[in-house]
């Protein structure tokens, strides 16, 4: 029997519910949210589609309770809250670590085990902050930003070429931001054709810049933050874990030396199966992308600052 928590019932991880159990990833989901009634609600509706959809997966929604959440394999943390008008960074930053803190800790004392997977923003300073406040081994904490990243570069490239999305190969990596992703052009490909003969400079250009504001293009469109293409990451990474797939996929991890980099979680090409990320996969960057990584990294690090700036770590 496989049991996966998600903590926080929002759109992005009530959609990642809905994901899990119409594919069957686990049987059984337990959806947590602190605000009375919306997980029960949520998987109630959701349990009402079981025969509509033909899954066996069983969900259910608490209200604050985590000893539901006991015996979890992996657990997905989306908790936390947008940025508001006015809000700093730091405040920002100090609010949802505070938050996602006491969630990763109250989830370890039910499940001492389990494969956090990290959601919420800044997503890879609040990976960087579970690793770091709970020692865990660092294979069991994984930021999923980089697969999210992915989908959206290989969703822009497939409309450039007029293709297969399934066809099309292209991996981010570095950190989860508009400034900070790095869309790795030159390995990109469809069907092994590299993506860069195939697309003139402009056209590529243009993809790789689309990818890197992919999320604050549907903020724009959508007046909040998407939710089926996150829902939808959370649920692949899940999948990945529980099902032992040795999957090759961009996730943030904490690097000890991989990428010239040590003492940061950030977006890199890894290996899943069932004990977490099983080896980071050396992609051989050019100099110009190694450049790119070092600065994304800077900018990270600077982000991870806040958290000793406001004694969270």
């Amino acid at each position: 029997m496989s049991k996966v928590t998600i903590v926080g019932a929002g759109n992005v991880g009530a959609t990642g519910a809905n994901v899990m159990a119409f594919k069957e990833v686990a049987d059984e989901i337990v959806l947590l949210d602190i605000k009375e009634g919306i997980s029960e609600g949520k998987s109630l509706d959701m349990m009402q589609t079981a025969t509509l959809l033909g899954f066996d997966s069983r969900i259910t929604g608490v209200t604050n309770d985590y000893s539901a959440t006991a015996g979890s394999d992996v657990v997905v943390i989306t908790s936390g809250i947008p940025r508001k008008p006015g809000m700093t960074r730091e405040e920002l930053i100090g609010v949802n670590a505070g938050i996602v803190k006491g969630v990763a800790k109250s989830i370890l004392d039910y499940s001492p085990n389990a494969i956090i997977i990290c959601v919420s923003n800044p997503m890879d300073t609040m990976t960087y902050l579970i690793q770091k406040s709970l020692g865990l081994p660092k294979n069991r904490v994984i930021g999923m930003g980089g697969l999210l990243d992915s989908s959206r570069f290989k969703c822009y490239l497939s409309k450039a070429l007029n293709a297969n999305p399934n066809e099309i190969e292209g991996t981010v990596i570095g950190g989860h931001g508009d400034t900070t992703m790095i869309p790795l052009r030159r390995l990109a490909t469809y069907k092994g054709v590299p993506a860069e003969s195939l697309l003139d400079k402009e056209t590529m250009d243009k993809v790789v810049a689309d990818t890197m504001v992919g999320g604050a293009t549907l903020t724009g469109l959508l007046g909040t933050s998407a939710w089926y293409a996150p829902g939808a990451a959370l649920a692949y990474v899940a999948e990945a874990i529980l099902h032992d797939q040795k999957k090759l996929m961009s996730c943030c991890v904490y690097l000890e030396g991989e990428y010239g980099e040590s003492d940061i979680c950030i977006g890199v090409p890894v290996v899943l199966g069932r004990t977490g990320w099983e080896k980071i996969v050396d992609f051989n960057l050019n100099d110009e992308e190694k450049a790119l990584f070092a600065k994304s990294a800077a900018a990270v690090r600077k982000t991870n600052a806040v958290l000793k700036d406001i004694n969270v770590l």
